[in-house]
């Protein structure tokens, strides 16, 4: 039994840090071939949990073998663009110039309702207002509205924004994120300063965020 967690232990470190090497991408957006080396390696390392009489070495083995080949196939796709292609595939239009292109649905075999529902989660409840849409490689859309549809931007309109950054979480459960005050450009005195301001306690904060603009939102805990 002790050998058993041991050993799933040791296999679900080793799977975290060959997802790591291989990047940070989710499994929506996955290629071909990486969603094939994570589902081969899965598989691997089940073996020896399953069966303590199965070696470590066997499991270890052929899961760098796929890590190492997934880098040399991604090495080898950065450099050469028709290699990229016939792996990965190449993007393909459905909607044309606001025309929908119903035999590259066909080959993608997406039906209507399939292209409607993507148009959907990209806050788009209007076929007409689509110029072009795009089915990406890892299976994901991409779309264009038309300049008419499209919502306005401040350069369009001719005014002046300021840029303060995005939004960082720089306190999280009572706890300061170093990293999130740097990428911002605050210090811990400032935000020291900001709660004593605002008459909170660093324990009593659930989120604080912030930009490098010194725009602040602070969420308390439940109940203080």
């Amino acid at each position: 039994m002790i050998i058993t967690v041991i050993r799933t232990i040791l296999l679900y470190i080793l799977i975290i840090i060959a997802v790591r090497i291989m990047g940070k991408r989710q499994i929506s957006e996955l290629q071909p071939s990486e969603l094939v080396v994570t589902l081969l390696i899965s598989d691997i390392a089940s073996i020896p949990i399953q069966n303590n009489d199965q070696t470590m070495l066997s499991s270890l083995i052929p899961i760098f073998v796929l890590i190492s080949c997934e880098i040399l196939i991604s090495l080898v796709m950065i450099k050469n663009d028709k290699f990229r292609k016939l792996i990965c595939g190449k993007p393909v239009i459905v909607i044309n110039n606001g025309q929908i292109d119903q035999k590259a649905m066909t080959e993608l075999r997406i039906s209507t309702q399939d292209l409607l529902e993507e148009l959907r989660q990209k806050d788009v409840f209007d076929l007409q207002e689509v110029a072009y849409a795009i089915v990406e490689t890892n299976g994901k859309m991409s779309i264009l509205k038309k300049p008419s549809c499209d919502t306005v931007t401040a350069g369009q309109l001719g005014v002046q924004t300021r840029d303060n950054g995005m939004q960082a979480v720089i306190v999280s459960d009572g706890e300061i994120a170093d990293s999130s005050l740097q990428f911002c450009d605050l210090t811990k005195k400032w935000l020291h300063q900001t709660l004593i301001r605002e008459k909170v306690r660093l324990k009593d904060v659930f989120i604080m965020t912030a930009n490098r603009g010194k725009q602040y939102h602070i969420i308390r805990k439940a109940g203080v």
